[in-house]
């Protein structure tokens, strides 16, 4: 039997980069603003720079909890974001997903590069394999995320993707259009499989 979920904590993939236009900026300074306000608690990977960092101090000005999470590796060539509630460095960067998995009730997707599209595979992937159900939001700011869109179009036209695997995620392109969804919470239609991943 289905048991609904509420929403308390979000992961948020994105960029270390900043982007080349300001609207990328903007949007991740909404979206900590909301989370923040909304008493949603930030994970994501404890960088200070780019669109991560933007995202985690806007949280934490509204009065949000952040949770950061880092690879040993990273931690040592890279400057973690100051202030957060709390800080966890892994081994490597399989541990560092899945702790990112298991702290998270639901997955936003902003802008960003290599990193953000292999996090935003790898949740797509474990729950087309029924390994999870959280909510999984590709945030497409300005039409950002429209070539991929348009690329996994191609992999169910040639056949190599069911057509239902686009049922697994959801595009949004505003704060207003989210926010429902994730007060709404979700159907948790089977347990999450955390010890095969």
């Amino acid at each position: 039997m289905a048991q609904h979920k509420k929403i308390n904590s979000i992961c948020v993939y994105c960029g270390s980069r900043m982007g080349d236009h300001s609207f990328y900026e903007k949007t991740a300074v909404d979206l900590g603003t909301w989370l923040g306000e909304n008493g949603k608690t930030l994970v994501y990977g404890a960088g200070s720079i780019g669109l991560m960092g933007v995202v985690a101090r806007s949280t934490m000005a509204a009065g949000g909890p952040v949770i950061g999470i880092i690879p040993e590796h990273l931690n040592s060539i890279e400057i973690t974001q100051a202030g957060m509630d709390e800080t966890i460095i892994t081994k490597n960067m399989h541990e560092r997903k899945n702790h990112m998995f298991e702290k998270s009730d639901a997955f936003i997707v902003l802008p960003g590069g290599l990193g953000s599209m292999d996090e935003f595979f790898e949740m797509l992937t474990w729950a087309q394999l029924r390994l999870h159900c959280k909510p999984i939001y590709l945030f497409n700011v300005n039409g950002y995320w429209n070539p991929l869109l348009s690329f996994l179009d191609h992999l169910i036209d040639a056949g190599f993707a069911d057509k239902q695997n686009k049922n697994l995620f959801t595009v949004v392109s505003s704060i207003e259009e989210l926010a429902p969804l994730i007060e709404a919470g979700y159907e948790e239609v089977f347990q999450s499989k955390s010890k095969f991943m």
